[in-house]
């Protein structure tokens, strides 16, 4: 019992930042802009969070940097996309590499350095029920921030007005102009929500899941997280199923490796990778349920008439 409570508890852990990063590109990509830089975002927070922890000596310190660090970043986005309607898809990849590029480059002298990491809750009793106890009452801050954020997006969403008009607005950004909605304002807010929640993702793999540096550590789960908004149809229900699903993947092949099966350690390590290649494509087959989905404005410059 010990075992598969450490082993939900690592699923857990290994899920959060990729269910954070995803729900923030879910509520960017309702407003029908389509970011691919979360990757470049996810690990700017992570370098922000870790160094504003090690230099405070406060790891909840270190989230608000990282935080802060996420949403700048996508500012440049917003301005870039939103302000000169330039290409989404070849911003958001420059994205990527510019914050690949300046995470190294500020995160250079951490490298190596013990971080500050951010404590587990312990209720007394409730964490020592046996298999759920620190499942549910002994995890970290940011894993019940993510749940909420994934019931708070939801009820945004389909209870809202705000929400309602975020979602027309990502479905047709002409009519919503015409109805005198301030598309622009609208998309500005959204993309630094998805920033906001990338950086927040990079400030936990950083504080909570390994309390170091090192360069590029996010490894591609940003790629993973706009996978997961395309897997979850823009529901963040299903996002919250599908970040659980490749946290398992993703611990899965640790444990593989741990118990020493006779497979080699390079295709253990790419399996969350392959994994979501195979469910995009099973994805891509189902085209109705894909196109309906769909906000049907994703990617499309919006230039408000002069």
């Amino acid at each position: 019992m010990e075992i598969a409570q450490n082993i939900l508890l690592t699923i857990a852990t290994a899920a959060t930042p990729l269910l954070i990063a995803a729900i923030g590109e879910l509520i960017v990509e309702r407003s029908g802009v389509l970011n691919l830089g979360v990757e470049g975002m996810m690990v700017i927070g992570a370098v922000c969070g870790f160094a504003a922890a090690i230099l405070t000596g406060n790891a909840w310190i270190g989230v608000a940097a990282g935080i802060a660090g996420g949403a700048l970043l996508s500012l440049l986005f917003g301005f870039l996309t939103l302000s000169l309607a330039t290409n989404q898809v070849a911003t958001g990849l420059s994205l990527t590499l510019l914050g690949i590029g300046l995470s190294g480059l500020i995160g250079e002298g951490f490298v190596g350095k013990a971080g500050v990491r951010l404590p587990t809750l312990d209720i007394p009793v409730l964490t020592d029920i046996p298999l759920v106890g620190r499942l549910i009452f002994g995890q970290d801050p940011i894993f019940y921030m993510s749940i909420a954020l994934t019931a708070g997006v939801m009820w945004f969403l389909f209870r809202t007005r705000a929400g309602l008009t975020l979602r027309s607005i990502g479905d047709n950004h002409k009519s919503a102009h015409a109805l005198g909605i301030p598309v622009i304002r609208y998309r500005y807010l959204a993309v630094m929500f998805g920033g906001a929640c990338a950086g927040l993702a990079g400030a936990h793999l950083s504080i909570v899941y390994t309390p170091q540096w090192v360069e590029n550590m996010t490894a591609g789960r940003g790629w993973i997280a706009l996978a997961l908004v395309v897997f979850g149809s823009w529901r963040p229900w299903r996002v919250l199923a599908g970040a659980y699903l490749f946290g398992a993947v993703t611990i899965g092949q640790l444990h593989a490796q741990a118990l020493g099966f006779g497979i080699p350690s390079q295709l253990l390590s790419s399996l969350p990778y392959l994994a979501t290649i195979v469910v995009l494509v099973l994805i891509s087959r189902d085209r109705r349920l894909t196109t309906m989905n769909t906000p049907a404005s994703l990617g499309q410059p919006f230039v408000p008439d002069r």
